[in-house]
């Protein structure tokens, strides 16, 4: 524990120095030179990226939760064992391998991982998809003889990974089909995982799993523990993948992989595959099933190869959202370190006019600011404000309302009584003309003429209930980057995501650069269409008249089936926040506890399993580090 100690300190000291080094052009040069030979190596890479993100956990940190949590007893395996002669063991698994010029080893290792399956009833079809080495086909041949449950078979020509696939898919005869890659490896529980997970939701038709790769010391590393089904997270990366399980038969429907697509053809048979099927028929099972074999240094792939992979998944993207009736948006490529695809919603034509409702009591300042802030940045063209007054009684506040009288697209509508944010929202809603409502804090400002367009192109989509912004502190830190429910230290109802981190922080496997489904959004900028409000009844007035009224909404929006997005397209800063502080830290604590106990007697059945935030991860803050005591 203490060599652990050290490496935490080390790597702490390294983090905080960052923004220190970068003042010394000199030494940031050769730091930044030594970082690039490092990333050359797996190791190095690895190091870095410990560094850069802090909820990236190192070799020690997983390896030691590995020993806690993923290691498989003798008991549990005989557990495991009577379970399987219990339920009899119907279901059979088709894992579909394609073979070109791997390493004899890794081949080997890929189909052990097979055979050495508790589950036993599988078959494994392999595709030699014309491999130069004749050893190749050795392997393949011996392990047929030893398993009559593998089947093999040989190309007299190369074609591709779609073309080899597909020839697999033809082999098998199981109800379901995964795809294994040729030096990849599964847990041993891996087939009983997804067999009690269809046991347990019969309709489902695409189970999958955590996963974590192998590096080129055979070490386990770099873990995605995965979000549930989030239909637009997909759109700009396959995180499905692996390990994926699909009903055979609807693969063999939608014909298969699509040759020309290679680089993201299961990209695209997760987009073709889930077009009209419902969420309920998607199932993960958050434990790390998969092992991806990764021995080239970062990034894995050539930048020819990388480029390959980008245009290959913006195409099935592009096609998939056509074929989903969206004209609208458009697909790029994604950044360096970024995912693969990002998808720019854009609103439609003609454009639906907007309300923007700002709950006020003095703060001339900060409301001028806001106001002023909104005129000079918002490029949308319908839109309305209204400004709903609690109760202000400073000279300063009434001069500022005298001065923006009259204007055609601003209203001030008085809301008088004991402060109720729930209650000065709805009446606000009340008054508004707009079919999109945006309820916005008074201590926002606006930098980016995209925001309005982001928020409003998120909440007129019919699956979409409610949108909400990426909000940065005024020293350019990250306040909201989505809400996760049962977080926090005295208070587990539900904290903001990345809290405190870097403003140019990529998040967990670059959640913060793309649209995202979250259980839950601040109303300090949350948008959503008016007929939606009014249906789940709008705010809570009596219950959460202060706090969680909008973690509350989100919920009851998603209960009703529709999605919360977060969208980093819309960016603005948030204030008072920063130095607020929590409600504990303020001493408000009691004067909440009301409002506790409604979300608790509500919904603490879900407080504690977050779909976005999974199981493994620290529920005393929002960081996707892992869970305390693993370490």
């Amino acid at each position: 524990m203490k060599r652990l100690s050290n490496l935490y300190d080390i790597r702490g000291l390294l983090r905080a120095s960052r923004h220190t080094i970068r003042k010394f052009p000199f030494i940031h040069h050769i730091i930044h030179n030594i970082a690039i030979l490092m990333s050359r190596s797996s190791s190095g890479a690895q190091f870095i990226k410990e560094i850069i993100e802090p909820q990236y956990p190192s070799k020690a940190e997983y390896k030691q939760w590995i020993e806690q949590f993923d290691t498989l007893s003798k008991y549990e395996r005989y557990q495991i064992i009577n379970k399987i002669e219990l339920d009899s063991p119907s279901i059979c698994f088709s894992l579909l391998m394609p073979v070109y010029n791997v390493n004899p080893i890794y081949l080997r290792q890929a189909i052990d991982s097979v055979v050495g399956q508790i589950y036993p009833n599988w078959q494994l079809c392999i595709v030699d998809d014309a491999s130069d080495d004749e050893s190749i086909w050795e392997v393949l041949k011996l392990a047929a003889k030893d398993d009559p449950r593998i089947k093999v078979q040989r190309r007299d020509e190369n074609g591709n990974v779609c073309a080899a696939s597909n020839d697999a898919l033809a082999l098998s005869t199981g109800d379901y089909v995964a795809f294994l890659d040729h030096d990849d490896t599964i847990s041993e529980r891996a087939l009983y995982d997804v067999f009690a997970a269809i046991k347990a939701n019969p309709n489902s038709a695409l189970i999958y799993s955590d996963e974590d790769k192998i590096d080129g010391a055979n070490a386990r590393t770099d873990p995605y523990f995965k979000p549930d089904w989030d239909g637009e997270l997909i759109l700009s990366q396959n995180y499905v993948n692996h390990l994926a399980i699909f009903r055979r038969q609807r693969v063999i429907d939608i014909g298969g992989l699509r040759v020309g697509l290679e680089g993201a053809q299961d990209h695209d048979l997760v987009l073709r595959f889930t077009e009209g099927l419902p969420s309920a028929d998607i199932v993960h099972i958050p434990r790390v099933l998969y092992h991806w074999r990764q021995l080239a240094s970062a990034p894995t792939l050539s930048e020819r190869g990388l480029e390959k992979c980008r245009s290959a998944a913006c195409r099935a993207v592009t096609e998939h959202l056509l074929r989903m009736g969206d004209k609208n948006s458009i697909v790029s490529e994604g950044g360096q370190n970024e995912p693969l695809v990002k998808i720019k919603r854009m609103p439609k034509i003609p454009h639906k006019k907007v309300s923007v409702i700002i709950p006020t009591r003095d703060r001339a300042e900060l409301l001028r600011q806001c106001i002023d802030s909104i005129f000079q940045k918002t490029t949308y063209p319908n839109y309305e404000i209204l400004i709903v007054d609690n109760d202000s009684t400073e000279r300063g506040t009434f001069a500022f309302f005298d001065s923006i009288i009259g204007m055609d697209n601003i209203k001030i509508i008085p809301a008088p009584g004991p402060f109720n944010y729930s209650r000065i929202n709805n009446i606000a809603a009340q008054f508004s003309r707009g079919e999109i409502l945006i309820f916005l804090n008074n201590d926002i400002v606006v930098h980016d003429e995209k925001w309005m367009p982001a928020l409003v192109a998120q909440a007129e989509r019919p699956n979409v209930g409610i949108v909400g912004a990426k909000l940065l502190f005024g020293d350019g830190r990250i306040q909201h980057g989505g809400i996760v429910l049962g977080v926090g230290r005295e208070i587990s109802i539900a904290g903001n995501l990345y809290s405190g981190a870097s403003a140019s922080d990529l998040g967990y496997f670059g959640h913060l650069s793309v649209a995202r489904n979250v259980s839950a959004v601040t109303g300090a900028c949350m948008a959503i269409r008016k007929s939606l409000f009014l249906e789940v009844g709008g705010f809570e007035e009596e219950g959460l008249p202060i706090a969680y009224n909008d973690v509350d909404l989100c919920l009851r929006a998603r209960e009703a089936g529709f999605d919360v997005i977060w969208t980093p397209d819309a960016t603005l800063t948030h204030l008072e926040s920063a130095s607020r502080g929590t409600e504990n830290q303020t001493g408000q604590l009691e004067k909440y506890a009301g409002e506790i106990a409604y979300m608790n007697l509500k919904w603490g059945r879900i407080l504690n399993s977050d779909p976005f935030y999974g199981p493994h991860f620290d529920r005393l803050r929002g960081d996707f580090r892992l869970k305390s005591g693993d370490v």
